[in-house]
Order: C-alpha cells, then structure tokens, then sequence
C-alpha cells in the first residue's frame, strides 16, 4: 500500500490534480494532501485527505510527522 504525501505551496494547474487522482486510484494507496500557507485548494476526490498548514489544524511538528509517515512526498 503506497502512501502519497503531496505539498502545495501556491496555486496549482490542473495537472496537479490530476497527479493526485491518479495517485489516489492506484489500488491501496493512501493520499493526503497538505496546503501550506497561500495555496489554493485544488478540485479533488472525496477520497483524499486535505489539511492545512496552520493553527487549528497542522504545526510543523506535525507536518515533519507527516513527511516520514508517507512513502512518496511531492511538492507543487
């Protein structure tokens, strides 16, 4: 089971989002995607998980987490 992590740091152009489904349809796999402060959130499948880089929701300790929990990590 491959887990994805995918950092948006801005806006993103629809390949982004279509690097995310087609991440997220690979069988088993596990997709989170992290907005990181100014990013913009992209259309994507209920099936994905999105938090934010912020208060409330994410710290950086829990970003670093985050990182090594994931197999593949890809910034936008």
């Amino acid at each position: 089971m491959a887990a994805f992590l995918h950092l948006l740091s801005g806006e993103t152009s629809p390949f982004v989002a279509s690097v995310i489904d087609a991440n997220r349809r690979e069988a088993g796999s596990r997709v989170t995607v992290v907005l990181l402060p100014g990013a913009a959130v992209p259309a994507l499948d209920p099936g994905v998980s999105v938090r934010r880089l912020a208060t409330g929701d994410l710290d950086y300790s829990a970003l670093l987490d985050l990182i090594f929990e994931h197999d593949h990590v890809v910034t936008w």
